[in-house]
């Protein structure tokens, strides 16, 4: 291999001598890392080689390490480029048995590798990973290689609960991921929105209701005087028409008596007015208060007219 380095054929002769005596002194620890099965340290130290000068006898160590760690997919990848690239026809026979190598050790590492069949019930939206790394969704359902070990699939979708399965595949193993999506569960209803109170009839409203209460309570006291009023033109319409009575036989007064007769017709009259004002009163007024808007302070209110002997008016409670 350090051979090969320094017997490069022309593509390598343009790096510097530096450059070639760092990549072999990176190759040695390499090889030696190997030996010991320090399979992260030869990782490294064979990478780092390969980045300076990139030679199949530096590649075949690449692979080499990351099958040590188990890493047989990326292993497999680094020994396919190595075929792949093949080498000049003047380049050292070196670079030719590192071919060769590649291919066996490629043709004996392949059926080793386990594999893995992912099924998904769900959504076609749904997101499919291995470890995190995402998988095409055209690799579902078939077949796909895996590294051995233990590996979570996970698939998650929008509405649905995520759901993951672990496995784990032994060399060579082939295994089935079948995964279900399922919706989530509704959320639950939302407590009932608080009912907003009535709207305020307004100062428009309770405005118009004082007046017709005001009114009515007017027109109960103006019934209330009209009452008394015909109520006491009354009992002295009817005491005025005793004493006429008496001094007038067979309905046949003096003609001095003239002044009594038009007095007790005016009492009359008096007493029927009154009683006429009063009844439309009180009519008017509880017809008022009955059809006012109600508010708080009506609440529980009644009246009732009340008509004595020399008093009438109304009578309520509050």
């Amino acid at each position: 291999m350090l051979l090969a380095l320094t017997c490069a054929p022309a593509a390598l002769a343009q790096v510097s001598d530096a450059d070639r005596a760092t990549a072999r002194s990176l190759a040695v620890e390499g090889q030696e890392a190997l030996d010991r099965k320090d399979f992260s340290a030869a990782l490294d130290r064979f990478r780092r080689a390969d980045a300076i000068i990139h030679a199949p006898t530096l590649l075949l160590g690449v692979a080499r390490a990351q099958v040590g760690l188990g890493a047989w997919i990326a292993a497999q990848e680094s020994y396919s480029r190595i075929v792949r690239e093949g080498a000049p026809e003047k380049s050292p026979e070196q670079f030719f048995e590192a071919i060769a190598a590649a291919q066996r050790e490629l043709d004996a590492l392949a059926p080793r590798i386990p594999q893995v069949l992912i099924s998904v019930r769900g959504p076609e939206t749904a997101a499919v990973t291995i470890d995190g790394e995402p998988v095409p969704r055209a690799a579902l359902g078939v077949k796909r290689p895996v590294d051995p070990g233990d590996h979570t699939v996970r698939a998650e979708a929008a509405g649905f609960a995520p759901v993951e399965a672990k496995v784990t595949l032994a060399e060579g193993a082939s295994e089935t991921v079948a995964l279900e999506l399922k919706p989530l569960a509704p959320p639950p209803p939302a407590p009932p929105r608080p009912v907003a109170p009535a709207p305020d009839a307004g100062p428009g409203a309770a405005s118009g209701g004082s007046t017709r209460t005001v009114l009515g309570i007017a027109a109960l006291g103006l019934g209330g005087v009209g009452l008394a009023a015909g109520a006491v033109g009354g009992v002295l319409a009817i005491g005025k028409h005793r004493d006429l009575s008496d001094r007038c036989p067979a309905d046949r007064c003096d003609p001095s008596l003239q002044g009594d007769v038009d007095s007790y017709h005016a009492m009359g009259t008096l007493s029927t007015i009154g009683f006429a004002v009063g009844a439309a009163g009180v009519g008017v007024g509880t017809f008022l208060l009955l059809t006012a808007p109600s508010s708080p302070q009506r609440a529980g209110i009644s009246i009732t007219p009340v008509i004595g002997l020399g008093s009438a008016g109304a009578k309520g409670t509050f």
